[in-house]
């Protein structure tokens, strides 16, 4: 599929995992430089052996341009909710969008998220979710401008490490 940005989406295959690493790494290396104490950059290793495990069973869209991925965007499918919870079940998924710093601007990750949106819905999904945290001010923009909309306030407390016995 083509879309305006002049990038050819397509799922990801086998071969791509050289380049969904790099990708990985990159947006990680860019959220430390938001916050060093929320984020880190993971080992290389460690992201290849995760997208050769999940790659047959992923649901990852890649964009290529001239031949070389510059963006991904991956659905991960949540677990259903358990009977025991309050809320309405819903099907749903956490939606992760990487698109190089080079190649930002250009309409490949608003593409990916639409291409993203076919393929939760292909799989029942009803709601997509977008976990930015707020000082992320960019991805908040751009995730905004797809359509996705504040959902509640997720609240958390670091838990100070008990002594050793």
């Amino acid at each position: 599929m083509t879309n305006g940005s002049a990038a050819v989406l397509r799922p990801a295959e086998l071969a791509d995992v050289p380049a969904l690493v790099a990708l990985r790494l990159a947006n990680a290396a860019r959220h430390v430089a938001l916050d060093p104490r929320i984020y880190r950059v993971p080992d290389a290793e460690a992201v290849r052996r995760h997208f050769e495990s999940v790659l047959g069973s992923a649901l990852i869209t890649v964009a290529e341009v001239d031949g070389s991925v510059v963006g991904m965007a991956e659905v991960v499918l949540l677990p259903p909710a358990p009977d025991h919870q309050i809320l309405v079940p819903r099907t749903g998924a956490d939606l992760h969008t990487v698109v190089l710093d080079t190649h930002r601007g250009r309409g490949i990750g608003a593409a990916l998220v639409a291409a993203a949106e076919e393929v939760a819905a292909a799989h029942g999904v009803s709601t997509l979710y977008a976990g930015i945290f707020a000082t992320n001010t960019a991805a908040v923009s751009f995730y905004g401008a797809c359509g996705f909309t504040p959902r509640g306030t997720l609240l958390s407390k670091t838990v100070p490490a008990q002594p050793e016995h």
